[in-house]
């Protein structure tokens, strides 16, 4: 029984969370249990397809969960069709990787509250990439919790 629950632990995957940007996009990770998202890295979006297939040769990576960024009257923002071509760029390098997305309206108001709370400084608190990388785990910390309430 020991061997079957230690295989099973090796082989549950970490989920990704990614606030994209045009400029920069923030990424955040779960524990292997998949219960708490954490900030993990804030990057030129150039950048983060190379990063990911770093990432994915030494984690195991189980799936990607995209923000949908939706405006107040729960239509698509301008941004989308940048996010979909990224999409596309995802899928053709990681095409065993499933691809979700979920609601991130508020999320970088949420991010910068959070700065403000966290006690950072003014100067902390304009470092854009920061506050995407706290996007990132919002997004991701949002959708896990969606699941296990939904499960």
């Amino acid at each position: 029984m020991l061997k079957k629950v230690y295989l099973k632990k090796i082989l549950m995957g970490y989920l990704i969370g990614i606030d994209f940007g045009t400029k920069r996009t923030g990424l955040a990770c779960t524990d292997p249990n998949k219960i708490i998202a954490s900030g993990l890295n804030n990057l030129p979006t150039h950048e983060v397809i190379s990063y990911l297939k770093e990432l994915c040769e030494t984690d195991n990576i189980e799936s990607f969960v995209i923000g949908r960024p939706l405006q107040k009257d729960g239509s698509l923002a301008d941004i989308e069709i940048h996010i979909r071509s990224f999409i596309k760029l995802l899928k053709k390098n990681f095409p065993e990787h499933k691809i979700e997305r979920y609601d991130e309206r508020f999320t970088s108001k949420m991010a910068f509250q959070t700065m403000i709370e966290g006690g950072l400084k003014k100067k902390k608190r304009s470092n854009k990439g920061l506050l995407d990388q706290i996007s990132a785990t919002l997004i991701l910390q949002s959708y896990l919790d969606y699941k296990k309430n939904t499960l």
